[in-house]
């Protein structure tokens, strides 16, 4: 029986971090057992916000290299960069002429770009969405692992799908976001002050690359106070997110331990900190080391995207001659 397809894309433009590990990857691991996965990394993507790209080349390795010592396997996935597939920009032309200027100048993130980079307004920027719908109509997904944030764009794109389908005939399904039915986990920075980022608040971010003693001093730096003055008080936000980071790496009764303390008014942040650095060098460092060591075969990680554009191709090469037979765009 054919798999049900999944698609996702990864921007280089920065390291992966505890936030991408627990809020996708563990999700795309899951996916490649049981789903007909396409996974690249979206390069043309990053040239919209980063036109300098002196550094793509690594960012793009090294991106693909951490996504593998978090657990994709390239023999069960197709792994690629976006720009590998030309089919994916000539639908991305079909789509547009299917997009309004109107929808796009809406979108939330093109008004969020415009207002963070006046003066970098470019029309790729504005057509993201289409691209983005490209990518995943490409395959004909039926699901894509997006965060809340990405939401909008997938709607646009089952938009786009749905009138391609009605003017030219059947031919995309409408895609839809798939986490496999769980909540979506949004790792807090260790500030408090909202999610971890690939580029910004670093030094509240834990990254998969950074090390032990890097991670220890980002640990101990975390938001605290003087703690609850009488038992069972009501937990601040920011003393929330650091047992939600313990829960994702430390034994539950280690996490059990610290919030009977605070229940009882007389935790050690100190202490809870020190047990949550040491749990989180453990569980970060095996993933950085097989990072490093793939980064460091640039042979093999040719050999990846070689052989998953190749596994992409046949499926975007299909669903593009299909487009153009049914736009009327075979001549002969």
């Amino acid at each position: 029986m054919q798999k049900e397809i999944v698609v996702s894309g990864i921007r280089p433009t920065g390291h992966l971090h505890l936030g991408n590990y627990f809020g996708a990857m563990r999700n795309y691991v899951r996916m490649q057992e049981e789903y007909d996965c396409y996974f690249f990394v979206a390069d043309w993507h990053s040239l919209t916000t980063h036109p300098d790209t002196k550094e793509l080349q690594e960012s793009v390795l090294g991106v693909l290299a951490e996504n593998i010592a978090a657990g994709l396997d390239p023999e069960k996935v197709a792994l690629y960069a976006q720009s590998a597939l030309p089919e994916i920009a000539e639908l991305y032309l079909y789509l547009n002429m299917l997009a309004y200027k109107g929808e796009l100048e809406k979108t939330t993130t093109f008004k969020d770009k415009v207002r963070l980079n006046p003066d970098n307004v470019n029309a790729g920027l504005l057509t993201y969405p289409v691209l983005m719908a490209a990518d995943i109509l490409i395959h004909r997904a039926k699901y894509v692992p997006v965060g809340k944030d990405q939401e909008q764009h997938l709607e646009m794109a089952r938009n786009f799908a749905q009138r391609f389908n009605y003017r030219y005939t059947e031919l995309f399904p409408e895609p839809q976001a798939f986490n496999f039915g769980s909540k979506l986990i949004k790792v807090p920075s260790l500030d408090g002050s909202g999610k971890m980022s690939k580029s910004e608040n670093q030094l509240a971010t834990l990254y998969l690359v950074d090390d032990d003693d890097l991670i220890r001093k980002k640990v101990m730096k975390a938001k605290t106070d003087a703690g609850p003055t009488e038992p069972n008080s009501e937990m601040p936000d920011y003393i929330q997110n650091i047992f939600q980071l313990m829960a994702l790496v430390s034994e539950e009764s280690t996490v059990q331990k610290f919030r009977d303390d605070f229940n009882n008014a007389n935790i050690r942040y100190g202490d809870m900190k020190k047990a949550l650095a040491e749990d989180m060098v453990k569980f970060i460092a095996p993933i950085r080391q097989k990072a490093a060591d793939i980064l460091a075969d640039k042979a093999y990680l040719k050999k990846v995207l070689d052989e998953g554009a190749e596994k992409a191709k046949d499926s975007a090469r299909r669903t593009i001659e299909e487009a153009r037979r049914l736009i009327g765009l075979n001549y002969l």
